[in-house]
């Protein structure tokens, strides 16, 4: 879907209207294939992979990125605090979909949802699901997105250690989805 007309509460295109909704740190675009979110709340792995769930797909690819006890240079991690630019997540990520759907022509459902604010260890932060009609797209399809939300999305992470915080240590610079460095380079 591209999106021909942004306000501050709808999305539209040809087809369809979008709603999105806005609260606090929470965005959400959720459409028949396609769910967008920005959230402090858990993110439930399993409502995600239900959802992406479709009769003519064979595939569904779940990535979960889990806060873990160490970093670059750091082997005592206690927790992450994530930061974003709200007014640009929605709108970064639908561009990482399209990008997507344009080269993987037949992806059934895509969901990209990432946690704000403070998250312990072994929490998820940031939730990956396609579903394809066959496995190979499905995860070609979710690496690339997952590469591309990284490199492309203003969010940001703090790491929290015993003796003290810092902004991660592996950041990028903003880039646009179809410049991405995504791992699979062969589409």
């Amino acid at each position: 879907m591209v999106l021909a007309h942004l306000d501050p509460e709808t999305w539209t295109d040809a087809t369809q209207t979008v709603h999105l909704k806005t609260m606090s740190n929470k965005q959400i675009l959720k459409n028949d294939d396609t769910w967008l979110e920005l959230t402090e709340n858990v993110l439930k792995v399993g409502d995600v992979y239900d959802w992406s769930v479709l009769p003519s797909c064979g595939a569904v690819v779940v990535f979960s990125g889990v806060v873990r006890d160490h970093a670059e240079g750091r082997t005592d991690v206690t927790s992450l605090t994530y930061e974003a630019y709200n007014a640009q997540v929605i709108s970064k990520l639908q561009l990482i979909v399209d990008e997507m759907r344009m080269r993987w022509t037949d992806l059934g459902r895509v969901a990209l949802i990432h946690r704000v604010g403070n998250l312990a260890l072994g929490e998820s932060s940031v939730l990956v699901s396609v579903s394809s009609p066959h496995r190979p797209e499905a995860f070609s399809a979710a690496q690339f997105a997952i590469d591309t939300l990284k490199e492309s999305v203003p969010i940001w992470k703090q790491e929290h250690w015993k003796q003290g915080s810092d902004w991660g240590t592996n950041s990028n610079e903003i880039s646009r989805p179809r410049t991405s460095h995504s791992v699979d380079s062969s589409v």
